[in-house]
């Protein structure tokens, strides 16, 4: 009788080189991809000695990752933060093995963060700050102006997460004289959603389109080499037109430009966390609700006005 032979069995280390591989071909910055493999080897390591003969990848359950993070809080009271981050990489790594068929499901899928606490709002930019980072796009060399003015329009209107501006498409952006929005097919836990443009980011959008002749399948923005601009490039385009403009006030990056738009918005909509909360993609209103918050120099105001008069 002819028998069917087992499939061979990956070894974890081979499982995390795969990944790894992966996020290099997803041009994640080298940064970033040492961070997600340095995470998943601690996660492996602990696998190891929790399972010990039994610690199959293949067979890595929801109760596991739950134990997991169970460690990481009350065994080596790391802090949310930590934490966090090495629940995140193991999303991305199950989310990963359900797309390559390692797992006929995200077995992540139900695993929550631990809850954080900030006490105080992220910081944006103020709009002289804005105005001259504008300014600055504008003026960009190499035949560069207007699509990094399109860049930083884009981003501080709509308040989109920097690998979402990277995946945009030409098709994505709808732009009329008197209405327009974007389209994001995957944002964060792979939603889509929708966000409305301003007259300001159409008007900047339509004026780099109708410079490039770009079909719709085309990404929005190029690299100066002509390929899709990758995140980091993104990230370095900002960060140089903030060195330009001298602005040492808040340390900006695209994730800046984000907390900009969120500010602003508030300020114009006081109350609208709802809304808020579904043109930036969250899942939770608590994440939102940062906005809310007093800022740190706000505190030191307050602090400041209810000082009791003791001084000698």
């Amino acid at each position: 009788m002819r028998t069917t032979q087992p499939a061979e069995r990956k070894s974890p280390d081979r499982w995390l080189a795969d990944f790894v591989g992966r996020l290099r071909r997803d041009d994640l910055a080298p940064a970033t991809v040492r961070g997600y493999r340095y995470d998943l080897e601690q996660f492996l390591r602990w696998f190891s000695q929790a399972k010990g003969s039994a610690s199959r990848l293949e067979k890595l359950s929801i109760l596991d990752l739950i134990n997991y993070r169970q460690h990481l809080v009350n065994v080596e009271a790391l802090k949310a933060t930590t934490v966090n981050r090495r629940l995140k990489a193991l999303r991305r790594f199950c989310r990963w093995a359900q797309q390559n068929r390692l797992h006929k499901s995200n077995v992540a899928l139900e695993l929550k963060l631990v809850r954080t606490t900030r006490s105080t709002r992220p910081m944006g930019l103020a709009e002289p700050e804005v105005h001259a980072l504008l300014r600055l796009a504008g003026e960009s060399g190499h035949g560069l102006a207007k699509r990094n003015y399109a860049l930083v329009q884009l981003m501080v209107q709509a308040g989109l997460r920097v690998g979402e501006v990277a995946a945009l498409r030409v098709a994505d952006i709808t732009a009329h004289e008197r209405s327009g929005l974007v389209r994001i097919r995957e944002g964060k836990g792979l939603k889509a959603r929708e966000v409305p443009l301003n007259a300001t980011a159409r008007r900047a959008l339509r004026l780099y389109l109708d410079s490039r002749g770009a079909g719709p399948d085309e990404p929005l923005f190029l690299s100066g080499r002509g390929g899709p601009m990758p995140t980091r490039t993104i990230q370095a385009v900002i960060a140089h037109l903030a060195r330009r403009a001298g602005i040492d006030r808040v340390r900006v990056s695209a994730h800046a430009l984000r907390h900009t738009f969120a500010l602003s918005y508030l300020r114009q909509s006081p109350g609208s966390l709802v809304e808020l909360a579904g043109l930036l993609g969250h899942e939770s209103l608590d994440t939102t609700a940062i906005y809310t918050r007093a800022s740190g120099e706000e505190l030191a105001q307050d602090l400041e006005r209810s000082r009791l008069n003791v001084d000698g």
